[in-house]
């Protein structure tokens, strides 16, 4: 009996970790931005084809993405994260304090968290780590529209990790140059679409 051998496995980019026929890394920007941005990512999620995480981290001068589902295994990021030189928040959906409130004059050194997974992984990570729960929660404003037309939303306004970390640059940083950070995230989707082609595409996704 003839039997086939399986494909070999296709090569990755080690920084993107796309496919190496479609690596996004002439794409990605390198921003220098004065806000710590640290991206907490659900072990789930590292492999998946949109990794709006690390394509958000690989596009900052200053962020660091951290790939666990609990910080009980990293002693050195909950010492940081409890820091008191540094203004930690917390980048959370809901009715927290929005991300630009008039606050006291504050001249610590800032980092913004983002929790990136599905939202059911990202709930997950916050109910697992009180250290997160501990943090000042901060929020986008209402009414936000996601370009990830790939990926259905859970509510009216959320939006992918690149999505919310570069809005939250936005408004802290005005003169940071954001916009290029969704340059590849754009590109990524594109691609996808191209892909599964235009007739299924519009079945699926663009009637919603």
């Amino acid at each position: 009996m003839l039997t086939s051998n399986p494909p070999p496995p296709r090569s990755r980019c080690e920084r993107c970790l796309r496919p190496c026929l479609h690596c996004l890394c002439s794409l990605i920007p390198y921003l220098t931005n004065t806000t710590h941005v640290l991206v907490i990512q659900h072990p789930s999620e590292q492999k998946h084809a949109l990794n709006t995480g690390r394509m958000l981290t690989l596009g900052l001068a200053r962020a660091d993405l951290l790939i666990t589902e609990s910080l009980a295994e990293h002693p050195q990021w909950l010492l940081k994260l409890q820091d008191p030189e540094w203004r930690t928040e917390l980048l959370f959906p809901g009715e927290q304090v929005p991300l630009l409130a008039l606050q006291p004059a504050d001249t610590r050194p800032r980092r913004l968290v983002l929790l990136d997974g599905t939202w059911r992984k990202a709930r997950k990570l916050l109910h697992l780590n009180s250290s997160l729960q501990a943090l000042a929660k901060v929020s986008l404003a209402a009414g936000l529209h996601s370009r990830y037309r790939l990926r259905k939303v859970p509510e009216a306004g959320a939006l992918s990790s690149i999505e919310a970390g570069a809005e939250a640059l936005r408004l802290l940083e005005p003169e940071l140059p954001v916009e290029q950070l969704l340059i590849p995230f754009d590109a990524l989707i594109d691609a996808q679409i191209n892909a599964m082609g235009q007739g299924l595409y519009q079945r699926n996704y663009h009637s919603r």
